[in-house]
């Protein structure tokens, strides 16, 4: 179980030092407003 946590750690630390998060958020945010578009036709 520690090897798991340790690893989740690793993997996590790992992406918030690229723009990983960053271009996943711009993504959700796209399909967000793409469904909002879609929902007021």
């Amino acid at each position: 179980m520690k090897i798991v946590t340790a690893m989740l750690i690793f993997t996590l630390l790992a992406l918030t030092g690229c723009n990983t998060f960053k271009g996943v958020g711009q993504d959700i945010q796209k399909a967000g407003s793409a469904i909002e578009g879609a929902a007021k036709k």
